[in-house]
């Protein structure tokens, strides 16, 4: 009866063993797989860094061209503003004195109408200062 227990619990232990044995290799086969992704993985985000890293570069080299044609454009802009308000400034004196002209010339016109109104009169006055002394001795 011992021997038949001894004998059974042996084939019993040789089982566990063996099957202890496969569950250990198959931990190791999944410990290899599973460090093999690891490995995948750590070489997946240290592409997706430098990729991140190249971008932050990018954008930056971007952003300073950006600030500075901004610059440019601000600098481009208070200038064209400077110019804007001398032009203003230019026709306002412009307008003053196409006003003054206007005003000389209107006054001149009317010195002018007189003064050719002055002298249809006075040719009329010759006229008849004429006729009349050639009326009279």
């Amino acid at each position: 009866l011992i021997s038949s227990a001894t004998k059974s619990l042996r084939m019993e232990t040789e089982i566990l063993e063996k099957k202890l044995q496969d569950a250990q290799m198959k931990l190791a086969e999944k410990d290899g797989d599973k460090e093999k992704e690891i490995q995948g993985l750590k070489r997946f985000i240290s592409e997706l860094e430098f990729q991140l890293t190249m971008e932050k570069s990018s954008n930056e080299s971007f952003l300073d061209k950006l600030r500075k044609e901004m610059k440019h454009k601000s600098d481009e802009l208070e200038k064209l503003t400077q110019e804007k308000t001398q032009l203003i400034h230019s026709l306002s004196q412009v307008q003053e004195e196409n006003s003054v002209l206007q005003d000389t010339v209107r006054r001149e016109c009317e010195e002018r109408f007189e003064l050719t109104a002055a002298l249809g009169r006075a040719r009329e006055q010759v006229l008849e200062l004429r006729r009349l002394s050639g009326t009279l001795p």
